[in-house]
């Protein structure tokens, strides 16, 4: 297996397929580099180099009992890009790991990155506070921490069996084999991570980095996230960044790169491919549903 060791000797797993200019993939809690398998082959096959890593204390890297925040986060991230020597790269993030992507940017610079992607992300700020009236109340997060230490192999069933892909919505059509492959990387990983984690990703407030950040950034989010709500989350980083694109998917769940992969991928590939666009354009808010 590939790794990398930090400086406190957590060590990092990483995949790096193919040639060509890098895409690097940050995953989502409590998950891994393989929920980005449906993109990893894609892009793969459209030329790029593709590197995704597990986040420490996730998936194979080391259950490590501390430096579960954001500046570890983003830390161990640089570590990897300059290890790789990395250049021209793509920084693409999902939920928590849209968080780190932003982080990384603000704390360790561009000068490594051509674009970034963050999708379903946690930014500006989830937890609800008085600068911050439309997040979720702390009590929620709380919550989450007392089920995952209750029982959390049930909570790690229930959470992709129900709102992360929008499974519990009239008409859904669950995929079991998605959920346990959900479930299969959360049980990889540690609890104490995962716990700490649940306080990173809802308390980091990351109003600060995206007003840093000057490279173009895809902002996609569809309006029926229940995970990370819409409305307090893609249309105030898009605003806060100076070179965001905002993209908005009607009906599309917190786990869209899953349910909705090929769309998902179709609108990266577009991304990339376009030149650099004017400062704080906004592409359409409401997209079309389901193709």
């Amino acid at each position: 297996m590939s790794s990398i060791t930090t400086k406190d000797g957590v060590e990092i797993f990483y995949k790096d397929w193919g040639k060509g200019q890098p895409i690097v993939f940050s995953h989502g809690w409590p998950l891994s580099a393989d929920d980005w398998d449906a993109q990893m082959m894609f892009f793969l096959s459209h030329g790029y180099r593709v590197i995704a890593h597990d986040r420490r204390g996730h998936g194979r890297s080391t259950q490590t009992g501390g430096g579960h925040d954001m500046d570890h986060y983003a830390d161990d991230l640089a570590v990897l890009t300059a290890h790789l020597d990395l250049k021209d790269a793509v920084h693409v993030g999902h939920s928590t790991g849209g968080g780190e992507v932003v982080h990384y940017l603000a704390r360790h610079g561009e000068s490594r990155v051509a674009k970034a992607v963050i999708i379903s992300a946690v930014p500006p700020l989830m937890v609800k506070t008085a600068a911050n009236p439309g997040g979720l109340p702390k009590n929620v997060f709380d919550g989450f921490q007392a089920q995952l230490a209750a029982n959390r192999a049930q909570f790690f069933y229930d959470v992709p069996a129900g709102p992360f892909y929008g499974y519990n919505r009239p008409g859904a059509k669950p995929s079991q084999g998605v959920i346990l492959n959900w479930w299969r990387q959360g049980m990889m990983g540690g609890a104490k991570a995962h716990s700490d984690g649940i306080v990173a990703f809802s308390q980091t407030d990351f109003t600060e980095d995206l007003k840093k950040i000057t490279v173009p950034v895809l902002v996609m989010h569809g309006d029926d996230d229940q995970i990370v709500p819409y409305p307090n989350s893609a249309p105030l980083s898009a605003k806060l960044l100076k070179n965001g694109t905002l993209k908005t998917y009607k009906g599309f769940p917190h786990g869209m790169p899953t349910t909705e992969a090929d769309r998902i991928n179709a609108d990266i590939l577009a991304f990339l491919n376009e030149q650099h666009r004017a400062t704080g354009r906004e592409a359409d808010r409401s997209l079309a549903g389901k193709a």
